[in-house]
């Protein structure tokens, strides 16, 4: 309630304003009470700092996307990430084209489902790279096969494969391709009105460019949101140490199988006599029987030896080391 006042108070409020010390105006001004809109059928729940780690997850993603993805296609893979924004789900799938590629991923610990969608120029690009082509995009939209389907689906597998890394900061996730979805009808994984975060990537495979959306509802990030945070991101992300990482290095290496062969010698001969080559027949080589032979590792020479046998097998007795690089 207002103060009630005096009647000297009153006097000389009237006195002022006589006197022109007071005015009218700035009696009936009050501050301005700041008021911010808030709209019930757009909640934000995601803030600019959540879109943002998104965005550093996703960059991490791309790089993972171009350097695998090329042993695939046998083509350069370029990808960007041009933004991050929050929006209804059903704003999300009206814009969706038919046909469309649609990749519905399980997104385990978590719950519910996130969604790839791969633009259909890329789909087909895809494709045709699989099989043998140039790598052209169709120049008219039709429905994607099932055998295109299953083509894609392997790519699909890849690209979710890829989330588990950028994600370990945040929650260790076992993404799974659950299904490839074309007709975006079908792939109502969500409450139209619920609100989801979509991350778009650009994505060039040679000359053919398009856009790789990744729709991540709230319902399914909700545990996590306040890890998705760049201070908590960039405060979890483990300091690898050097020494440790060149063991790392030492012992893959030690494990990896390579080729070697021991070279008995060389030597030319027709083609009529080695059609005519019978079980017997002796091949004249072009080394001494008391000479050392040649250990190739890969195909660079490594290592000399002579002939032997170790219990009922053919073998070599190392006699020199080539350290040459």
């Amino acid at each position: 309630m207002a103060d009630v006042l005096s009647q000297n108070e009153i006097d000389a409020l009237l006195k002022q304003l006589n006197s022109g010390e007071l005015d009218v105006d700035e009696v009936n001004d009050e501050p301005a009470v700041k008021i911010k809109d808030y709209d019930f059928a757009r909640p934000a729940k995601f803030s600019k700092e959540h879109l943002r780690t998104l965005e550093i997850i996703f960059e991490h993603f791309g790089r993972l996307v171009s350097s695998n993805l090329p042993a695939y296609l046998r083509k350069n893979v370029q990808i960007d990430v041009m933004s991050s924004e929050a929006v209804t789900y059903s704003e999300f799938s009206n814009a969706l084209s038919d046909p469309v590629l649609l990749g519905i991923v399980n997104f385990e610990p978590l719950n519910g489902n996130i969604l790839i969608e791969l633009a259909s120029n890329l789909g087909f690009t895809i494709i045709d790279r699989m099989l043998g082509g140039m790598g052209d995009p169709l120049e008219k939209q039709r429905n994607f096969s099932e055998i295109e389907l299953s083509v894609l689906e392997r790519i699909f597998v890849v690209l979710v494969d890829l989330l588990r890394e950028p994600w370990e900061n945040v929650i260790e996730v076992q993404p799974r391709l659950e299904r490839i979805e074309t007709n975006p009808q079908f792939a109502q994984i969500i409450s139209p009105s619920e609100m989801i975060a979509i991350v778009t990537i650009n994505v060039a495979i040679g000359t053919v460019e398009g856009l790789m959306n990744i729709c991540l509802p709230f319902m399914t990030l909700e545990d996590i949101m306040d890890k998705l945070n760049t201070k908590y991101w960039f405060s979890t992300m483990q300091n690898k140490d050097e020494q440790t990482y060149d063991e790392y290095i030492e012992t893959a290496i030690n494990k990896a199988q390579i080729p070697i062969k021991a070279l008995l010698g060389k030597s030319s001969i027709s083609v009529i006599d080695f059609i005519n080559l019978q079980i017997g027949d002796i091949i004249r080589l072009n080394t001494h029987v008391d000479n050392e032979l040649d250990v190739y590792v890969g195909n660079i020479v490594k290592f000399k030896a002579l002939p032997g046998a170790g219990g009922d097998k053919y073998a070599v007795k190392v006699t020199e080391i080539i350290r040459e690089e």
